[in-house]
């Protein structure tokens, strides 16, 4: 602390601003707002098929799983 005091006080304030500058060139972003990156990840993962459509019988088999439940309650009460 000793030797900022020392210096001339516009040399520390051009040493800060050039620090701050520096600082701030490393967190660079190409996006301006969480949408555009979440917009821009979607269409990417898209693009490599991530998002495919996935034909699944389970609903399908949950549902006959079901009725025949349900039927078979039925014929028991009947």
């Amino acid at each position: 602390m000793e030797s900022i005091r020392r210096q001339n006080p516009q040399i520390t304030l051009m040493s800060l601003e050039a620090a701050a500058a520096s600082a701030r060139g490393g967190f660079g972003c190409l996006f301006s707002t969480a949408d555009e990156y979440e917009t821009a990840l979607i269409a990417e993962r898209r693009a490599q098929g991530r998002y495919g459509q996935h034909r699944s019988y389970w609903p399908f088999a949950m549902f006959v799983g079901c009725v025949f439940i349900v039927a078979g309650t039925v014929l028991l009460i009947a």
